[in-house]
């Protein structure tokens, strides 16, 4: 059966969602699902990841994996969410990051002032993921590809021909994630796209956010051809310090992220949200400088 790929547009944070499979009634993964989250109102609601839960309904599919490739600054995921529906209904659902994260919730601990009930050590997701691991998914494969540099847990995963990239890079026309986080690094970011432009021509590259011109389509996808000649900010042919100079420069002017302390609040914990007190409201922090 020819690899299937189901993408979703969440238009408010300019995210792609992923479901990957080998056709009806096989195994599935689920990449970078998202919560809605609306933060004047502090409403949460479900609404993108139920598309995704129609899907598997809708083909008979048995989700193995819901796989993020970074911890996200950008949205909130919907991996908690959606594992707590997909095992009600005998689903593995097993959640799952690039070992990285740890470093990353280490890191957020401290800004959250986050007591000892939260250990930072990885537990919070069923599996850390490695560079070069596998990870079975039916009768297909994925592989792990340590793409750090937009953030230290940065993780693409391989299937077939394709691979999803995160933030490691976005359309030609956007270039690539900005490296100005905590664990980020432009030389690393640098090495990452370039092990993916080593990957086969044929390569198709799915990416997690795209950012439009305006009146044109976001794409869920670019071929590795199109990419290594045409990407505004890294082509095959850049050199590494004029990437570093370029990519230093325009993280400086970059604003930050609209959702950044509640999607790292919630994030870091594998999707879950802050437990409610005992009048069941539920709180999220935000540091004052």
């Amino acid at each position: 059966m020819p690899l299937q790929i189901q993408s979703y547009f969440h238009a408010a944070t300019n995210t792609w969602s992923h479901l990957v499979s080998n056709g009806d009634a096989t195994a599935a993964a689920v990449i970078d699902p998202v919560l809605d989250f609306d933060p004047a109102s502090g409403r949460v609601s479900t609404e993108s990841a139920q598309a995704i839960l129609a899907a598997v309904h809708a083909h008979r599919l048995r989700v193995e994996w819901l796989l993020e490739t970074h911890a996200h600054a950008d949205h909130l995921t919907a991996a908690d969410w959606l594992r707590r529906e997909l095992r009600a209904e005998g689903h593995p659902a097993l959640t799952a990051i690039g070992a990285g994260i740890v470093a990353v919730q280490q890191h957020w601990k401290q800004v959250f002032a986050l007591g000892d009930d939260f250990a930072a050590d990885g537990a919070d997701f069923d599996h850390l993921v490695h560079d070069g691991e596998r990870l079975p998914l039916g009768e297909l494969e994925l592989q792990a590809l340590a793409t750090p540099g937009h953030t230290s847990d940065g993780m693409s995963y391989c299937v077939g021909d394709a691979v999803f990239v995160g933030d490691t890079v976005f359309s030609p026309s956007a270039g690539t994630g900005r490296c100005d986080f905590p664990g980020g690094d432009a030389a690393l970011q640098f090495a990452s796209v370039q092990r993916l432009y080593g990957l086969p021509a044929a390569t198709r590259l799915f990416l997690c956010h795209d950012y439009p011109p305006r009146d044109a389509e976001p794409r869920e996808m670019v071929d590795l051809v199109e990419q290594r000649s045409g990407n505004v900010q890294l082509r095959r042919d850049t050199a590494l310090a004029d990437y570093v100079a370029l990519r230093t420069q325009r993280d400086a002017t970059l604003p930050v992220p609209r959702l950044l302390y509640p999607a790292l609040q919630v994030n870091i914990r594998a999707g879950r949200l802050p437990e409610a007190d005992a009048d069941g409201r539920a709180f999220l922090r935000i540091p004052l400088r």
